[in-house]
């Protein structure tokens, strides 16, 4: 019985040490992106000098914000990697790691492996709600310019997700409900979308076209801070209510078993996944399979449990977005290929995978 039990203590503890070495892995591979997504631009500043103007301008700036000074320029790889480069780095991470936590809420609540924020509509909604402020100029909030672009699209995207709530709950809050409630939503707004292109003048169409395609050019501080912000309010609510996760992904019978209000947390975590999708696309536009291929990977790597699987898929969606942005920038060079059309490069291959496999 003793050794029974040893080495049950001897197989959970290697399994824990493999689940954290992976993680460790993913981190190192995302330290290495960003050094190589620094100097990757019209002008060559090597690893070393990319890391010095990090560290001085962070220092520099900190030291003019706590005096109440305004901060001066210390030289040419400063402007470069403050103004037009870190951040956009810095938002890859963010981005990638919030639509591959949203995406392993998705699937864990629905208990389907091709549940995602794109797959559901919610990602055709904010393009929708984008659509309309580019073509109409027309928008819920009483704004102008990229603002109303911006708000339009959270807000679709936020009214997709209570629609679907709404119609799910009509049929009883079944994971298949809300699935076909979501592609219900997508095609509708898909087609809305489509009309107002075709209606629109040929730069208003080639504008929505643009912003669907996914971009991470146009991110600024300002909206990374916003962003930043979402995954830190609602990432580790969800870790702390991971164990209703696992629950939920086991069948609503099994976690009504152990005392979980089914409905209740499917609704919350349908909301709070929404939410963080929203944040995220309405400043970059559609960005689609990060939030159904990181979860995956992170699954086979670590398993189900969702306490350890939250933090893995986001490290991995980080991980992806941020090498297909910064192969979008080098591979036809001096042109730059939006993000979004390489996370689907990326993404159908392993779409098709789990469709083969599925039908085994």
């Amino acid at each position: 019985m003793a050794s029974g039990l040893e080495s049950f203590r001897a197989e959970y503890e290697l399994v824990r040490k493999k689940k954290l070495f992976f993680l460790l892995g993913i981190i190192i591979i995302i330290v290495l992106l960003t050094g190589w997504g620094v100097t990757v631009g019209t002008s060559e500043i090597s690893v070393f000098e990319s890391y010095r103007a990090i560290i001085d301008g962070f220092y520099g700036r900190l030291a003019s914000f706590l005096s109440g000074e305004d901060y001066s320029s210390t030289g040419q790889a400063d402007i470069i990697l403050w103004d037009f480069r870190l951040h956009r780095i810095l938002f890859a991470i963010a981005a990638g790691f919030g639509l591959a936590v949203s995406g392993v809420v998705m699937q864990g609540i629905l208990r389907n492996p091709l549940a995602s924020p794109f797959t559901l509509g919610i990602a055709s909604a904010a393009s929708c709600g984008a659509s309309v402020a580019i073509v109409l100029g027309a928008g819920v909030v009483a704004i102008t310019g990229s603002l109303l672009i911006i708000s339009n699209a959270f807000i679709f995207a936020m009214a997709a997700s209570f629609a679907i709530y709404g119609m799910a709950r009509r049929k009883g809050m079944q994971s298949s409900s809300m699935i076909l409630a979501g592609i219900a939503v997508m095609y509708l707004f898909s087609a809305v979308t489509s009309l107002l292109q075709y209606f629109g003048t040929t730069d208003q169409a080639a504008e929505v076209v643009y912003w669907m395609f996914g971009s991470l050019s146009r991110t600024t501080w300002t909206e990374l801070g916003i962003v930043t912000l979402v995954l830190i309010a609602v990432v580790p609510w969800l870790i702390w209510k991971s164990w209703d996760l696992n629950a939920l992904s086991e069948g609503d019978e099994i976690a009504k078993s152990l005392g979980i209000p089914v409905e209740r947390r499917m609704t919350v975590f349908m909301i709070v996944s929404s939410l963080l999708t929203a944040a995220i696309i309405a400043f970059t536009g559609t960005i689609g399979f990060i939030g159904l291929v990181g979860p995956h990977i992170a699954r086979m790597a670590t398993g189900s449990d969702h306490r350890i699987l939250i933090i893995a898929s986001g490290l991995i969606g980080a991980a992806i977005l941020l090498m297909a942005d910064i192969t979008g920038r080098v591979l036809l060079y001096p042109s730059t290929i939006p993000v979004g059309i390489m996370t689907a490069f990326i993404g159908v291959p392993f779409f098709l995978y789990l469709f083969m496999k599925r039908s085994d």
